[in-house]
């Protein structure tokens, strides 16, 4: 969204994040949320699983301030994000999609992308912390080598712990993982928990996952449905009580493709 005429600096002491009787739609069509209440403390991990088109993905586009409700609030930090500058609301977020946009320049640049003074030793610690070190190694010209467009030159898993390593750089207090383990090999997928374990710390984190077993470490699962949350609790809690949670986790560990959830 553009900003207003009168916005300020977001202020983060705790890294909260609220959606307070949020309702939204996009245009010319039913909501997508109706009333929703989701409140995360500050350091606490937590996943987001639900029907598709439940209002997963919707929710990490509110927190970015990429639409506004027809009704209700969302704050971080205990601020409504509406009035805040941009700039503010983008350096308190970082961002781990399913597909890593890499950009037709060096691995270097590609890392520094959100924070392009950092030193070389910076962005190499942050390669180490990503697990991007055993590949980087591999590669004659190292950090200098160029991704190609998308990263067309770099392997799924490459791709996710270059992402991983300029987030880390970025050292944003809210975390967004959007699918960040999905459609990756086993052991591509192992070396990215073990970075993601590292990006996590201290961290507030939200994320989507397809997988149940990779929130299994979470503080806590909010199950949403029809842009409501239905279930919330432990991943012990939710496996112990009948619901949505439950069935997923099931046919999880049948190894039964569950169709509907993302």
């Amino acid at each position: 969204m553009a900003e207003r005429g009168n916005t300020a600096p977001l202020q983060i002491e705790e890294a909260t994040v609220d959606f307070d009787k949020v309702t939204f739609a996009y245009p010319q069509r039913r909501p997508v949320l109706s009333e929703l209440d989701l409140h995360i403390r500050a350091g606490e991990r937590v996943g987001l699983i639900g029907p598709s088109g439940a209002g997963k993905s919707t929710i990490f586009a509110l927190i970015q301030h990429f639409y506004e409700p027809q009704s209700g609030c969302m704050r971080i930090s205990g601020q409504d994000i509406s009035p805040v500058t941009v700039q503010s609301l983008q350096a308190a977020i970082s961002i781990v999609p399913q597909d890593a946009s890499l950009f037709h320049r060096s691995l270097m640049d590609n890392i520094r992308y959100g924070v392009p003074n950092a030193t070389e030793a910076e962005v190499r610690r942050a390669c180490e912390d990503a697990n991007c070190m055993d590949f980087l190694a591999a590669m004659p010209a190292g950090l200098d080598t160029i991704a190609g467009d998308r990263g067309a030159k770099l392997s799924g898993g490459q791709r996710q712990r270059i992402a991983i390593a300029r987030a880390i750089l970025k050292d944003s207090p809210i975390l967004i993982l959007d699918e960040a383990t999905s459609a990756l090999d086993t052991a591509s997928e192992l070396a990215i928990q073990s970075a993601l374990e590292r990006l996590m710390k201290n961290r507030t984190v939200i994320a989507i996952a397809h997988r149940l077993s990779t929130l299994q470490t979470f503080d806590r699962i909010v199950v949403i449905n029809r842009g409501r949350v239905v279930q919330s609790g432990t991943p012990a809690e939710l496996a112990a009580v009948p619901g949505m949670y439950r069935e997923t986790l099931t046919r999880q560990r049948k190894r039964v493709p569950a169709s509907n959830t993302a």
